[in-house]
């Protein structure tokens, strides 16, 4: 770890580097992702480290913690990467992991991963999230034109977590609103203009649910011109959210295909 800055009062932003980064490549996407692997204390796992090979001789209940953050930017002359953290205190792993760091500290990582960048064919873009979801949506605007036609919604807890951003941002203030209410109404209440949308939607499940219901069923909007899941799920840890995580989907995909018929 090379240095840590606190953005905001819940948004950390680490600057890793070193040798351990010498083969990482990125491929144009803006929603690249890592997985950070935070061991368990008190646990020896195989040397030389890996996942498979704990997975092979640790039991299960003992395996490394995975927590998966985006790219919020790769500088591959300077071989920085930098990653932002939500941070509510204790609460959670990898956030307090965050607030403690300290340059030198050394910590294990998969990927990149990713799957999304904004289309140059579409006619207009929605961006649309929360915080987990907002160093995507500032690498989708930094990768987009000035002239593009962009709509971009951002969800945090006030003004205070707001960020210095593209100004076609739409940032948006829970106060005391469940996760998710006031993105769900400002993208309710958009007027899509003309031309195809290229949409990337993230963040709690709950609301990802509502979005992703009211862009395919109600605007019929195919899952090609879609990137969009839920990042976290409210009430669970990231353990638990993977475990259930495709049931979920396959659930929604049901849902929406009994809709369309």
């Amino acid at each position: 770890m090379l240095r840590t800055e606190r953005i905001t009062p819940h948004m950390i932003r680490v600057v890793l580097g070193g040798d351990g980064l010498s083969g990482f490549a990125t491929s144009g996407l803006t929603d690249h992702y890592v997985k950070l692997v935070f061991l368990q204390e008190g646990v020896d796992y195989p040397e030389p480290f890996s996942i498979d090979a704990c997975r092979e001789s640790v039991a299960r209940e003992f395996w490394p913690k995975l927590r998966t953050y985006t790219v919020r930017a790769w500088d591959a002359d300077a071989g920085e990467l930098t990653l932002d953290f939500v941070y509510h205190g204790d609460e959670g792993l990898a956030g307090p992991w965050a607030a403690a760091a300290q340059p030198g500290d050394e910590i294990y990582m998969l990927g990149p991963g990713g799957g999304y960048a904004p289309s140059a064919e579409a006619g207009w873009h929605l961006l649309a999230g929360d915080e987990s979801a907002l160093p995507a949506i500032a690498a989708a605007l930094e990768s987009l034109p000035e002239d593009a036609l962009v709509h971009a919604f951002i969800e945090v807890e006030d003004p205070a977590e707001e960020q210095k951003l593209d100004p076609r941002v739409t940032w948006l203030h829970r106060g005391d609103a469940p996760v998710g209410e006031r993105l769900v109404d400002a993208v309710r209440a958009l007027d899509h203009p003309e031309g195809q949308v290229h949409a990337f939607v993230h963040g709690e499940a709950g609301f990802v649910k509502v979005l992703r219901r009211h862009l395919r069923v109600e605007h019929g909007l195919p899952m090609a011109q879609l990137s969009i899941s839920g990042y976290w799920r409210l009430g669970v840890d990231d353990e638990g959210w993977r475990q259930v995580k495709r049931d979920w989907n396959q659930t929604i995909e049901a849902e929406e295909a009994a809709a369309l018929s």
